[in-house]
């Protein structure tokens, strides 16, 4: 096989519709675009347009605020690590990292890092390196006798002056 010999699947590609040939053609004259006005022009931008009155997005007012600099974690829980140990697709014995997480697929969108979270319980001891952890997932590992290490320092509030 070579590859101009390559084609399609028949039926993969529809032709496009003829437009503005005939009346029994079902697409003559106006070519489907109905009797003058915007819509039948080219270039035709009518998202968002109301005819010349304030549009609803300038009407309402703006809410909230965006945080362009917001650090997004993929979540993996305490459960969900010992299931995986158990069914054979961590090795426990091991040091736990986050490229191991996700070679295994407990975590599958490479956001920012990873999150340790609480749901389920875990029956054996782990050391576990991700990006951050919650207290109550801390407190449940080192309960079963692992430790975790998180890469991400936390914030320390500063203290007010006097």
């Amino acid at each position: 096989m070579n590859l101009n010999e390559i084609r399609d699947n028949p039926g993969s590609r529809l032709k496009s519709k003829r437009l503005g040939r005939g009346i029994g053609s079902g697409k003559g004259k106006t070519s489907g675009k109905g009797h003058k006005g915007q819509s039948a022009r080219e270039g035709v931008a009518l998202n968002g347009f109301e005819g010349g009155q304030l549009p609803i997005y300038r009407r309402l007012p703006k809410r909230g605020f965006h945080n362009l600099f917001r650090k997004s974690y993929a979540p993996v829980n305490v459960g969900s690590l010992d299931a995986a140990i158990e069914s054979g697709r961590l090795d426990g014995s091991q040091p736990i990292t986050e490229e191991t997480l996700f070679a295994a697929g407990l975590a599958t969108n490479n956001k920012d890092g990873i999150r340790l979270l609480a749901e389920g319980t875990i029956s054996r001891a782990i050391t576990i390196t991700v990006s951050g952890a919650s207290a109550t997932a801390i407190a449940a590992v080192e309960a079963a006798g692992g430790s975790v290490t998180t890469t991400v320092a936390k914030k320390v509030k500063p203290e007010a002056k006097a």
